[in-house]
């Protein structure tokens, strides 16, 4: 694995923080569906990658240099 990105269009770390909020919600009493999980996986991951687009266009609009 040579390639990276970064953490938050990891579908593995959105996985595993929806599975955690499940087992909350499990131990509250509410039950979460597997298709749910998964499409909360998805949302998130999409959520993620677009929450970085605006922060990188951001970043440069706000920056001090130019890139060299």
């Amino acid at each position: 694995m040579t390639d990276s990105k970064p953490w938050w269009q990891s579908k593995t770390l959105w996985g595993a923080i929806v599975t955690l909020g499940s087992a909350g919600l499990g131990l509250a009493g509410l039950d979460v569906s597997d298709a749910d999980r998964e499409a909360l996986i998805e949302l998130l991951t999409s959520l993620g990658a677009a929450i970085g687009g605006l922060m990188a266009i951001f970043g440069r609009i706000t920056a001090k240099n130019r890139i060299g």
